[in-house]
C-alpha cells in the first residue's frame, strides 16, 4: 500500500519543465526549480505580518508557520523552525563561492532558500526563504 501510495505521489510531482513553468510562471520557475533566488526586499512575504501558515508554491506542503516567521533584517523572509524538519531536505550549497545549506520541499524538491545558524531562540536557525517558494494560506481564509 505504502509503495503505491509513494509512486502516485512522485508521479504527481515529476513534471517536466514545461509543464512546471505553465504551473509556476516565470519568476517563480526560475527561483523554485532553477534554484534562483529573488532580490532582497522584492518578495511579496519579506515583510508579512499576516497570520496563516506557508505552503510550497509548487505542492502545496505546509512548510513554515507564520508564528515561527521573524524579521531578521535580511530582506527574505526569515523563520526560526519548519512546521516539520520531515517535510524539507538540506544540501550543502557551495554555489557562488559561498558555504551553504540549501532547503527545498521534501515532497516536490522545489528550492526554498537557504538555512543559517544566526537566527534566535529557541532554535537559533534562520531559514531565509523566497516569496515565490511559497504560497501563504492566511488564519482567516
Amino acid at each position: 500500500m505504502m509503495r503505491v501510495l509513494w509512486r502516485m505521489l512522485v508521479a504527481e510531482y515529476s513534471k517536466t519543465g514545461c509543464e512546471w513553468r505553465e504551473q509556476l510562471g516565470d519568476e517563480a520557475f526560475r527561483i523554485c526549480r532553477e534554484k534562483g533566488t529573488e532580490p532582497a526586499f522584492s518578495g511579496k512575504y519579506w515583510d508579512c505580518k499576516t497570520a496563516g501558515i506557508y505552503l510550497c508554491n509548487c505542492c502545496q506542503q505546509p512548510l513554515f508557520d507564520s508564528t515561527s516567521k521573524y524579521d531578521s533584517g535580511s530582506g527574505w523572509p526569515s523563520f526560526y523552525q519548519p512546521i516539520s524538519p520531515e517535510q524539507l531536505l538540506e544540501h550543502r550549497d557551495s554555489s557562488h563561492g559561498m558555504n551553504r545549506v540549501e532547503v527545498q520541499c521534501r515532497r516536490c524538491a522545489a528550492h526554498l532558500g537557504h538555512v543559517f545558524e544566526d537566527g534566535p531562540a529557541p532554535t537559533g536557525l534562520r531559514y531565509c526563504i523566497n516569496s515565490a517558494s511559497m504560497k501563504l494560506s492566511a488564519d482567516n481564509d
